[in-house]
């Protein structure tokens, strides 16, 4: 009897001092960006980027310097993402629609193991309020309407909170790369509710089950709008140039409007945009601390996973190129850090900085792992926790990236990358780029035509990479040239669409709309 009140006491005080009720499972706390590129970040290198809290997460985990978004635009990095599959295998080359069901989704596949799910902000899926296995979601995706009747949950709370006022009234559309300032009170701002919203839902949170989070905010993708106190914390920063490659100077003196993708806007121009970004990022930051800090005032601190990362990056005007879809890094190269539980047996150090290639893909079995859930052998992605608990442990030697056609009829192109090297190839054109990424991050030089043998061999690993996709992509070992876009593989799920109705389905999509 006195075993059975001991017992008892002992799970009492635990729940008492530590908030949340004894689990085995550790939280998982997903936040995800839209439109981070990887050195926007002070964890990353990038001084000027105000970021203590996201960089706390680093410290007291580990960054993967080469971590990657396989195909940098929002839907199809998303697809990777609730998939843990590569762009072959889930169906996306491009963008377009997810499908309405998939084999393996990372919010259904959690909730099976015991997880409560739910998601918070963007989730960029169609039907738009889809839940693929969460319990429930709560969507803000920045005045996009692609179903009939469809409201997100953002704007209906700003209706309340702020009746007969724009939620637009900054006027800047969400594709400009134009910048100004919030033109409404920062708590009305897109950032604040979402993470208000997942403070409030930690707060409330007293379930036996393990929480499955969700973070996604709408920023620093355009508009480049952070309320004025953000934006003052940048009045003295330096703020770094955009670079231009001696490859890209074909496109100097080009205007366009300000939704352009290609463009010489002048160097302060750009600068200006970038400090309108970096001052969102600070905003974003400033909401993760309150996250960070609810999960500890409610003991779930130390048994929780989190993360942080982006579903792809923003060029701000590096290579007169603008928003994303492109293989160089300020668009594909994206902030990948991993803190884990207190009671992981781990040989990495906190604070650690590792090179090993990651991608979107990877989060899934990462999760399915620490959740005890057996990983499906289709996932391409591999398990984080496997370079946590041994860094000598096999990993990738390179990771894939592509983009079908967007913006213009050349940029269609397949990559690869091992975090040192970078090797594109254009689909249409042929032509070719191979970049040092060690003594020149910047991609300033092409080298295709200067090393040979690096190119060759990196040529050789795509001819490898695309086999399997058959003759459309590599005949008699060599690399084929393509007159028409695939924007789908036949891997995509549920789609009876000729490919015809799907690339007007796409460029319908895309024009002013990501």
């Amino acid at each position: 009897m006195k075993r059975i009140i001991l017992l008892l006491s002992v799970v009492f005080s635990c729940t008492f001092l530590f908030g949340q009720k004894s689990i085995s499972k550790p939280n998982i706390i997903f936040i995800i960006t839209d439109q981070q590129r990887s050195d926007a970040l002070g964890c990353m290198g990038n001084k000027t980027v105000i970021s203590p809290n996201i960089d706390k997460i680093a410290e007291e985990g580990v960054t993967f310097v080469n971590g990657y978004s396989t195909v940098p635009s929002c839907t199809p990095a998303r697809a990777g993402l609730l998939t843990g599959m590569s762009p072959w295998h889930h169906g996306m080359l491009g963008y377009g629609k997810l499908a309405r069901k998939y084999k393996y989704e990372m919010p259904q596949m959690l909730r099976e193991a015991g997880y409560y799910t739910f998601g918070i902000g963007k989730m960029h899926w169609f039907p738009q309020k889809a839940l693929h296995g969460f319990n429930g979601t709560l969507t803000d995706e920045s005045g996009r309407v692609e179903q009939d009747g469809y409201v997100s949950d953002y704007r209906d709370w700003f209706k309340l909170n702020a009746p007969g006022e724009d939620p637009d009234k900054t006027g800047i559309g969400w594709n400009d790369n134009k910048s100004g300032v919030y033109q409404l009170d920062e708590k009305l701002h897109p950032t604040y509710w979402t993470g208000k919203t997942a403070v409030e839902l930690i707060e409330n949170y007293d379930q036996e089950k393990p929480l499955f989070l969700k973070v996604s905010f709408a920023r620093p993708h355009s508009p480049y709008d952070p309320p004025q106190r953000f934006l003052d914390m940048y009045e003295d920063r330096k703020i770094p140039e955009p670079v231009i490659g001696e490859w890209s100077h074909y496109l100097d003196g080009v205007k366009g409007d300000e939704s352009a993708a290609f463009g010489d806007f002048g160097t302060e121009y750009a600068i200006e945009s970038r400090r309108h970004y970096y001052a969102n990022i600070t905003f974003i930051d400033e909401m993760v601390g309150q996250i960070v800090q609810v999960l500890k005032d409610k003991g779930m601190y130390e048994n929780s996973i989190i993360c942080f990362t982006s579903d792809h990056g923003d060029m701000l005007g590096d290579h007169h190129h603008w928003r994303k879809t492109y293989a160089y890094e300020g668009s594909s190269n994206i902030p990948f850090l991993f803190k884990w539980p207190e009671n992981t047996n781990a040989k990495l150090r906190r604070g650690s900085v590792l090179e090993n290639p990651t991608e979107l893909r990877d989060f899934l079995p990462t999760f399915l792992d620490a959740a005890g859930a057996e990983i499906p052998d289709e996932l391409d992605g591999e398990s984080l926790l496997k370079l946590v608990k041994n860094p000598e442990v096999s990993w990738r030697s390179y990771i894939d990236l592509e983009h079908a056609t967007c913006y213009s009829p050349e940029n269609y192109w397949c990559a690869l990358t091992d975090g040192n090297w970078k090797y594109i190839w254009f689909l249409r054109t042929g032509k070719e780029q191979l970049f040092n990424l060690k003594t020149d991050p910047e991609e300033i030089v092409n080298l295709s035509e200067s090393n040979k043998p690096e190119l060759e061999k990196w040529r050789e690993r795509m001819v490898d990479h695309l086999s399997e996709r058959g003759e459309g992509f590599v005949k008699n070992g060599k690399l084929v040239r393509r007159e028409e876009t695939l924007l789908y593989s036949p891997n995509f799920p549920e789609d009876n669409r000729t490919e015809n109705e799907r690339v007007n389905d796409w460029h319908n999509i895309y024009k002013g709309i990501d």
